[in-house]
């Protein structure tokens, strides 16, 4: 459906500037219905699924009417899990960025309540919580209700799955009898609609359909890979298939920073968004995504949306999402307009349940692929590049190299000799070192030990929607806040010569990591590393590529001694 601007729903002007500098230009369908009679006051129930912007559907009618000289609750979320409910305060944050004073905080079960009771005292305008511990600090005293304006139920069809349907209906009763009600849920169950008319007056419906599922024009593949081989894997299939622009879904933060370190240690032109990336950065990002300046763009659910780019060819899953709904939205950035688009994803172990629960929710089968091996990248990647040179002879496209043509003929060259020499050198500057990985082993499934969601463990309370813990730190890597990689097109890049190449065993994120460790320059200086046969060559900030060069003076690399110095002009060895 064609929806008004933001601007016609009636919304005052610190709310408009917040949705415009998130990069809204319209609301969505459940946005534009439940927007205005929510202002109105009126009471809403509002049918719609994970991943329509329901978060703004409630939540800019509730910032609207916060009093933010008031440092007391105005307003209360209801949440199922603690996940949403962060992910939710987060959301409510950015929305309110031009409400000057305005605070809102999280508060669930599994977290530390002191801080919790510490921050209820320090006072706040909106409260996002789960129904267990909010009974559990009204209870207390703690969490005063008694001046609430407003409550929303999200997810009630979930909360009330989960067994919550007491603790909702206390918290509920509690309220002033003259709050405004919103129920929001993805279905109208028989529970839904008892609290309804028990909670609510006069209240209005507004529903989204949910046409389609999946696009017809996407095709979805999977590959069953471990956690330790999917840069491996995913550099396989970016090299067997390049794409102009792609992006790469993952389920937190850390694994977005480490998905995109390794893939620019690689020299792949990637840049990352999720939840700590600022919005000025996040703009900038987009702006060059847009352009093709990077074309892999690594994120998760969370900082991706509101995402719209045009010619996106394919969306890998590279964590596979906890919800078939949130896989859809992934999938649906590709395939616009009609054209054709791919989405990816890497599974293993207890992603294959999750992945069969997609495919009954999309109604659609998804292919399963071998990976492939390293012989079939390479040939693959060997018949472009002969089918590049064939354009070029076709075309004509080389008669301003015919005295270099000559001089090596004269020197007793044969055409055969030059042809291999100049494909060996267009071979050594395009490819990359490969890794062996377990899947290339035949017969081998898993190793003992091989727990295939280690890397959820491990991530487990630093999901982008779930527990932030602090607002300073993602708990991720140690350079999870490097700024984003420039291309090496960048005019504040310079490249450096580095004397080590591929056949002296060196790996990129090693010596990306020396050089950081050794010259102490801030994260973000530096950008992508390209390696030849007996040389590299590496982007750095110019600011900083002579403290990285005087410090790196007398070092070595594994007992190797190595130059590092400006790039005087091709030095690169066949």
């Amino acid at each position: 459906m064609d929806t008004p601007p933001f601007s016609e729903l009636g919304l005052p002007p610190e709310l408009l500037a917040g949705v415009e500098a998130l990069g809204f230009e319209r609301p969505s369908p459940i946005q534009a219905l439940a927007i205005p009679p929510a202002l109105a006051g009126k009471d809403v129930l509002g049918l719609s699924s994970t991943g329509s912007g329901k978060t703004a559907a409630f939540g800019l009618p509730l910032l609207a009417k916060i009093a933010p000289d008031g440092r007391y609750p105005q307003a209360l979320i209801v949440c199922p899990t603690r996940e949403l409910a962060v992910q939710v305060c987060e959301e409510i944050h950015r929305l309110a960025s031009n409400m000057k004073r305005f605070r809102a905080i999280p508060v669930y079960g599994g977290a530390p309540i002191d801080r919790q009771l510490r921050q209820l005292r320090d006072g706040v305008h909106l409260v996002v919580g789960t129904p267990g511990r909010l009974l559990d600090h009204l209870r207390r005293g703690s969490l005063n209700v008694s001046e609430m304006k407003m409550v929303v139920l999200d997810e009630a069809d979930r909360m009330l799955d989960l067994g919550f349907r007491d603790e909702m209906e206390e918290l509920l009763a509690a309220m002033p009898k003259e709050r405004q009600a919103m129920f929001f849920s993805a279905t109208m169950s028989k529970g839904v609609e008892r609290l309804m008319e028990r909670f609510s007056n006069d209240i209005e419906t507004v529903k989204i359909e949910q046409k389609t599922r999946t696009v017809s024009t996407v095709e979805q593949c999977c590959y069953e890979v471990r956690q330790r081989s999917k840069v491996e894997v995913l550099s396989r299939l970016l090299d067997m298939e390049p794409s102009r622009l792609a992006i790469i879904f993952c389920n937190t933060k850390r694994s977005v920073d480490e998905a995109t370190e390794a893939l620019l240690g690689r020299g792949y032109t990637a840049d990352r968004l999720h939840g700590d990336i600022s919005q000025a950065m996040r703009e900038r990002v987009l702006r060059r995504f847009r352009d093709g300046t990077i074309e892999l763009l690594v994120a998760t659910d969370v900082a991706a949306r509101g995402l719209d780019v045009e010619n996106v060819e394919v969306v890998f899953n590279y964590d596979l999402p906890q919800d078939p709904e949130d896989y859809v939205h992934r999938i649906g950035r590709t395939g616009r307009a009609g054209r054709s688009g791919r989405a990816v994803s890497f599974v293993f172990g207890r992603d294959l349940h999750r992945l069969e629960t997609i495919e009954r929710y999309t109604r659609q089968p998804i292919k399963r692929e071998r990976i492939p091996t390293q012989e079939i990248v390479e040939g693959k990647m060997a018949d472009r590049l002969f089918d590049e040179v064939a354009e070029r002879v076709t075309e004509n496209k080389f008669e301003s190299h015919e005295a270099q043509i000559d001089r090596l003929l004269e020197q007793g060259h044969t055409p055969t000799d030059i042809v291999g020499a100049l494909f060996t050198m267009l071979n050594e500057d395009r490819g990359r070192e490969f890794g062996e990985i377990q899947e290339d082993r035949p017969g081998q499934r898993r190793e003992r030990g091989d727990r295939p969601d280690r890397g959820d463990r491990r991530d487990r309370g630093d999901r982008d929607r779930g527990d932030r813990r602090d607002r300073g730190g993602d708990g991720g890597s140690d350079r999870g806040d490097r700024g984003p990689q420039r291309a090496d097109n960048d005019p504040n890049m310079t490249p450096l010569f580095f004397s080590l190449g591929r056949v002296h065993g060196i790996k990129v994120g090693e010596i990306i990591g020396m050089l950081y460790r050794e010259s102490g320059v801030p994260d973000g200086a530096i950008g992508s590393m390209r390696m030849f046969a007996k040389n590299s060559s590496i982007q750095v900030a110019k600011e900083h590529a002579d403290k990285l060069v005087d410090r790196l003076k007398g070092k070595k690399y594994h007992n190797k001694a190595f130059i590092l110095d400006h790039d005087r002009g091709p030095r690169r060895e066949g």
